[in-house]
């Protein structure tokens, strides 16, 4: 099993972690550069969207979603 990467991002002036794997955190950059923005403006748009689930929960949906879809 791959270790998780932790990075930092800055969501509406708070600084918080977000603890995934590689290859999420990949897809999630290929969502970013799809859409012209940077990964912590989609980060606060998962974040934004995410209802009650967990955020890190929330970013792997969002990279499944993006995957498949």
């Amino acid at each position: 099993m791959p270790a998780l990467k932790k990075r930092s991002v800055l969501l509406a002036g708070h600084a918080t972690s977000i603890a995934l794997e590689p290859e999420f955190w990949t897809v999630l950059e290929e969502m970013a550069t799809a859409r012209n923005s940077s990964l912590a403006a989609l980060i606060l748009t998962i974040d934004r969207s995410r209802g009650e689930r967990a955020l890190a929960s929330a970013c792997r949906v969002a990279a499944l979603t993006h995957h498949i879809g």
